[in-house]
């Protein structure tokens, strides 16, 4: 009797578990900045293609861009002086840093998710923002996103000291 008890109990912690997982990411799903950008149109950015990564003192971010902006770097920019195509889009994945005890040497690794952020190239879409619309996403200690600026516009202040190659401050590393 008591083993059914385990079992039953067990099996209700697992349905609780992957409800809770489902309603995660239907959250995640309808996060949306405010008069912005919504997480959604960044759909699979999880395997878009490494760009470079970065280091702050407390951080470690990878830049990633989808196949239009991959392909654009490949075509040249920003040296060939042509602006990043419409449909473009790049993330900022950023990760609180940590060391690794495991690793024979000193190195650090991604910790805690601390924020997403994204760019996409849309110049009718965002005529007043030189052509991109951004979005940034906070998370909080649990992992879970939380819409942070004022609009689609909000990181174009920012941007602006890269206008001279679109806007774009991550540049395309050799392998």
């Amino acid at each position: 009797m008591k083993r059914r008890h385990v079992i039953a109990v067990l099996v209700v912690l697992t349905s609780v578990w992957l409800v809770s997982l489902t309603v995660a990411a239907q959250d995640q799903g309808s996060l949306k900045i405010p008069n912005g950008l919504a997480f959604s149109e960044f759909k699979g950015y999880e395997a878009w293609q490494l760009i470079a990564p970065s280091q702050t003192d407390e951080s470690i971010k990878a830049v990633v861009g989808n196949p239009v902006m991959i392909k654009a770097y490949m075509d040249g920019i920003p040296a060939n002086g042509r602006a990043v195509p419409d449909g473009a889009m790049m993330a900022k994945i950023e990760w609180s840093r940590q060391p690794n005890p495991e690793s024979p040497y000193a190195v650090n690794v991604p910790g805690a998710l601390k924020s997403l952020a994204f760019m996409v190239k849309d110049a009718k879409r965002f005529a007043a923002s030189g052509g991109w619309g951004y979005a940034k996403f906070d998370a909080d200690a649990s992992g879970k996103l939380a819409p942070a600026g004022t609009g689609s516009a909000c990181g174009y202040a920012c941007h602006t000291r890269a206008k001279a190659h679109d806007f774009v401050f991550t540049h395309y590393r050799p392998r």
